[in-house]
């Protein structure tokens, strides 16, 4: 394979940026606009699992479908079309009923987009463990220019107002949608891999993937601590808001004081491919899952410390990338060529799916054990996701030893 021009990678760099656009720009407004409908607090968390929903039909529908039957850059077109038109009907739609389907319709559409998105940019690079952290770069530019705008645009309004502007969102998410629709018509073609019944290829490419999860510790110790992760990833966006306003930071300031660690994400996903050639796949997952335990320590013990809280918002960037983008890259380099996809979508149902119901289940009934009189105990509460990331980190590092060839493999591709 040839190094890609700088014409393909400016079209990979785009396909991600619009896929994260999309997300971000409904995703941190949409739970206020439920509230503005009258939608039941079980309402609205029914509506938040249709992305777990979608993450399980994903391994059995959209992936397999992309490794056996349809080429990638086809798959995105048409789901994002799909997914747009109905993300668009969110606006129109004030009943939850109507709401929830058409955000699950979404959801099953979009959901599989963003393993299908990985495996298409890893079909296409020389050096993903030097180039994939710079293309997928592009989704974190897309989020922070699809949710910063709406919300210096959108503060200080209220009432009625508020309510009929956050529905806009729909409309902005719904046209990114249409657009990526379009614009995935000028991806390289990306064919699928048909099983080769000469050579005993199984028909159903996520029962493969999971055969070869199965069969190899390494990643079984993987998809543990993957699922550990997740949790603590997700957990970190249902516990910083409250946390941040006990810690003395305005209401107003919160979520740009959260958006430090997507720019600080920017500049580690630009040298990624640097930390994997100089600590290799473990050292790197490993310190992205330290980044969680530095984090929840400072909240746990320097909430006092204004200064200290803010700056800790940096380490998102070491916490994301160093870990999930690394595992990603993992992911096309461990199993077979032709259920990469459907190998994408087994881990992303941990963090889009499982890890976020799990988070969830876990920190929202544990900080309210943990309320007296409306006060939180939080440092007992974040030494909770701290211990876990230790323990997850301690397990990847006793259990997670990927056989000779595949680090041999990874170090020639690092320039």
């Amino acid at each position: 394979m040839t190094t890609p021009s700088r014409s393909l990678t400016f079209r990979l760099f785009g396909m991600m940026l619009l896929e994260f656009f999309i997300w971000g720009a409904w995703l941190p407004l949409i739970w206020g606009y439920m509230e503005g409908l009258g939608f039941t607090g079980t309402q609205i968390a029914l509506v938040g699992s249709t992305f777990a929903i979608a993450s399980l039909l994903g391994i059995f529908a959209g992936n397999q479908f992309v490794d056996r039957t349809f080429a990638a850059e086809r798959f995105m077109a048409g789901s994002h079309l799909i997914g747009g038109l109905a993300m668009v009907g969110l606006f129109f739609t004030k009943d939850f009923t109507g709401f929830f389907v058409l955000m699950l319709i979404h959801s099953i559409c979009y959901v599989p987009t963003i393993s299908v998105a990985n495996s298409l940019v890893f079909s296409h690079l020389k050096d993903a463990q030097a180039e994939f952290g710079r293309v997928r770069m592009g989704g974190t530019i897309g989020w922070i220019l699809a949710s910063w705008p709406l919300y210096f645009v959108l503060k200080g309004v209220t009432g009625a107002e508020l309510q009929h502007a956050l529905g806009y969102i729909f409309w902005v998410a719904g046209g990114a949608s249409l657009l990526l629709a379009a614009f995935s018509l000028t991806l390289p073609h990306t064919p699928p891999k048909p099983a080769n019944q000469t050579t005993g290829a199984e028909k159903l490419a996520w029962r493969e993937a999971l055969g070869v999860l199965l069969s190899k510790p390494f990643l079984l110790v993987l998809f543990v601590v993957t699922f550990i992760d997740s949790t603590i990833h997700n957990g970190y966006f249902l516990l910083a808001g409250g946390f941040l306003g006990h810690a003395g930071i305005k209401p107003e300031n919160i979520m740009p004081v959260m958006s430090i660690g997507q720019v600080a994400e920017i500049v580690t996903m630009a040298g990624l491919g640097f930390f994997l050639k100089r600590f290799g796949w473990r050292w790197t997952m490993i310190l992205g899952i330290l980044g969680h335990a530095a984090r929840f320590l400072v909240f746990a013990f320097a909430a006092e410390h204004v200064v200290a809280v803010v700056a800790v918002q940096f380490l998102h960037g070491i916490c994301y990338a160093f870990f999930f983008a690394t595992l990603y890259i993992f992911i096309d380099v461990a199993f077979p060529n032709d259920v990469r996809t459907s190998a994408q979508g087994l881990f992303n149902l941990l963090v889009l799916g499982l890890g976020d119901l799990a988070a969830k289940w876990l920190f929202i009934p544990l900080q309210a054990r943990l309320t007296q009189d409306g006060v939180v105990d939080y440092r007992t509460l974040m030494l909770v996701p701290s211990g876990l990331a230790v323990a997850a980190a301690v397990l990847l590092l006793i259990g997670f030893r990927p056989p000779t060839e595949l680090r041999v493999q990874s170090a020639s591709t690092v320039h």
